[in-house]
């Protein structure tokens, strides 16, 4: 994959949870820069429709041709609205790149799920999200996952694109405008 400076990265995060529908936002980026477009749609609160949702939102935009990556903040969205990363990188064609700030707690997770409907389908759409990788970015640690691309490439577009905090900026955009959106102002870590 040919990374340019001001690769097109979309990258999305969800607001606080106070309702049954989650906005989630996302955010198109030329590399850590320039913020060129915002999208936003809605999924359940520990619901299903997580992938759907966001799969629909990327290749109905008109920025779509222009995105050459979708970067995620976790795997989870509004609860425990899975994000299936391979799915949705089978049905939008484009990489995915998870980015965490911290290891996650298959356990913690595990015993979570169980107090949900459909705990099988939740765990395989995390299983499916493929192997932890811990990379250094500007003297911190993420951690990502990622389909559709290889680690190499993922970790150069996570470094690209950190330039103003310990996390990549159009991660940190899209949580900042999610929050103030559904709050009023912004708060807490993206």
């Amino acid at each position: 994959m040919h990374i340019k400076r001001e690769i097109r990265i979309l990258a999305i995060d969800d607001s606080a949870l106070i309702a049954e529908r989650i906005m989630i936002v996302g955010v198109i980026f030329r590399g850590g820069e320039w913020l060129d477009g915002v999208l936003r749609a809605e999924i359940t609160r520990d619901g299903l429709d997580g992938t759907d949702v966001i799969a629909e939102m990327v290749t109905g935009t008109r920025h779509y041709p222009q995105i050459r990556v979708i970067m995620l903040d976790g795997v989870t969205y509004g609860g425990f609205n899975v994000i299936d990363i391979r799915e949705l990188h089978s049905r939008t064609g484009l990489p995915i790149i998870v980015v965490m700030r911290t290891e996650p707690d298959m356990e913690q997770i595990m015993r979570a799920l169980q107090h949900l409907p459909d705990v099988d389908l939740r765990w395989q759409a995390i299983m499916n999200a493929g192997t932890i990788t811990k990379i250094d970015v500007h003297e911190s640690s993420l951690y990502i996952q990622c389909a559709g691309i290889g680690i190499t490439d993922a970790v150069k577009i996570v470094r690209l694109s950190t330039t103003h905090s310990h996390i990549p900026e159009p991660l940190r955009v899209a949580h900042l405008i999610a929050t103030g959106i559904v709050c009023g102002e912004s708060r807490g870590q993206a």
